[in-house]
């Protein structure tokens, strides 16, 4: 037999040796049966290509690398019992689930755009005496980033401890202006995530999304706010984004400042310690809050068993505002659930996205819902980027994270769990003022069949949004 001849075999036993083992690992590694199913499929049915997507996108090496990271934890210096809350049985949960204690003490402010929160944020930089951190997923260099760099440049120069650490992504993949200016300027700067290595690309799809500033380890802003002028409502972008954002004081300004810690440690190696970034920290306020992290790591699916445990205790109330809103079926059923229990379910979404592939998955999406009983509302313009959730008008989750795949599984996210019942509703009445129009099966249905077909096939791709 001449090589020409042998080649036919020698690829047909490549393709079964790499279909076999990829058999093999996704029998084992992977918990949903769909998704097991699906890459099975392709590496048998589609010779060497399947297996090779196999290698790059389907395996979590974000995981594998955590474990082989092997950090020890930064969490615990903020342990202690949990209090007596309403929800008591949720923040057993909650707590269980993070490895986190629920703090009180502590006060949160709501925040309105970039608007409300930039001049605090800056003025906290400004007056910081001793460290800053900060981490956005995007960080654009405009008015609103100008800002940043010049007070995050001015702060390392009066010899303030500096961290900025930066999607890899979200900051700009290839160029990262922001990135390169705080560099320049002396700041210590990282990016999240981010390499030209071809064997390193299926790192793309993972992204850090947290927001988060600690300023002297005792005070705090997170939520759902990027650096950018979009923000600055006043100033009237071309492209508005209406967000929320909350400054934080009191014992769980620990857990954030824990957060970005691991964080800055998986990027850049460097360990923070010391009092500069955690301080004592004395109670300020009476709410009790706690920080919820999840990512493809050690904290993966963690934000998904939250949501479903705050939909399980619900009795009277679930409220949601999200700009995205394309969750799996669990969710979507447990919402389904909870209506037929009885609960009022209002979920709120923009009247028009800024991504029209997720706004043409949605109708397909939330149609079971709506006709299990759930109210699904379109909020008004400019676009909303809030992500608020409220279970019986005493307990709340905001943050980073959205009500969609990505932010549940591929991402890295933050979010507070804060139990209060001023907090609440303040955070029901920000939700209910976007209640605008309220999306009917009378709405979908006058949807012409292309448009149905177009949206259904749009959510097929569900899983990559």
């Amino acid at each position: 037999m001449t090589v020409q001849e042998a080649v036919p075999y020698l690829v047909t036993l490549l393709h079964v040796a790499a279909a076999a083992a990829v058999t093999v690992h996704a029998l084992l590694q992977k918990r949903e049966v769909g998704s097991a199913i699906a890459w099975i499929g392709l590496a048998w049915l589609s010779p060497v290509v399947g297996s090779v997507l196999y290698v790059t996108l389907g395996i979590n090496r974000v995981h594998r690398y955590a474990q082989q990271l092997q950090r020890p934890s930064l969490r615990g210096r903020s342990g202690g019992d949990d209090p007596v809350v309403p929800l008591d049985g949720l923040a057993i949960a909650v707590g269980r689930i993070t490895g986190r204690g629920l703090q009180t003490g502590n006060r949160i402010d709501i925040l309105t755009a970039g608007d409300g929160a930039y001049p605090q944020m800056l003025d906290a930089i400004a007056a910081a005496r001793s460290s800053v951190a900060l981490s956005s997923y995007i960080f654009r260099v405009d008015e609103a980033g100008e800002a940043f760099i010049t007070a995050l440049s001015a702060a390392q120069r009066r010899g303030v401890e500096v961290r900025v650490l930066i999607d890899g992504i979200g900051g700009g993949y290839l160029l990262s202006p922001a990135y390169r200016r705080l560099r320049a300027e002396g700041v210590p700067a990282a990016r999240f995530l981010h390499s030209l290595l071809p064997w390193r690309m299926p790192f793309l799809n993972m992204r850090t999304h947290k927001k988060i500033l600690v300023v002297d380890g005792r005070l705090a802003f997170t939520g759902g706010l990027n650096i950018g002028a979009e923000n600055l409502l006043a100033k009237a972008p071309r492209h508005p984004v209406r967000d929320t954002h909350f400054r934080v004081e009191g014992p769980v300004v620990a857990q954030l400042m824990e957060a970005f810690a691991e964080d800055w440690l998986f990027a850049s190696g460097e360990r923070l310690s010391g009092t500069a970034w955690f301080p004592p920290l004395a109670a300020v306020g009476d709410v009790a809050a706690r920080v919820v992290t999840s990512g493809p790591d050690h904290d993966i699916e963690k934000m998904e068993y939250v949501l479903l445990n705050a939909i399980a205790v619900a009795r009277r109330s679930i409220r949601i505002a999200t700009p995205y809103f394309l969750p799996d079926e669990r969710l979507c059923c447990a919402l389904e659930m909870a209506t037929l229990r009885g609960i009022s379910v209002d979920v709120v979404i923009p009247g028009k996205g800024n991504h029209p592939v997720l706004d043409w998955a949605t109708p397909a999406q939330v149609r079971p819902m709506i006709a299990a009983g759930c109210r699904v509302w379109r909020a008004p313009p400019p676009f909303v980027h809030s992500k608020l959730m409220t279970v019986d008008g005493c307990w709340t989750l905001v943050g980073s994270a959205n009500w969609d795949v990505r932010s549940l599984r591929l991402n890295f996210e933050l979010d507070l769990e804060i139990h209060d019942d001023t907090f609440a509703a303040q955070v029901d009445a920000a939700i209910e003022t976007r209640q605008c129009h309220r999306v009917t099966l009378a709405d979908l249905d006058r949807l012409g069949f292309p448009i149905v077909l177009r949206d259904a096939a749009a959510r097929l791709l569900l899983p990559y949004l």
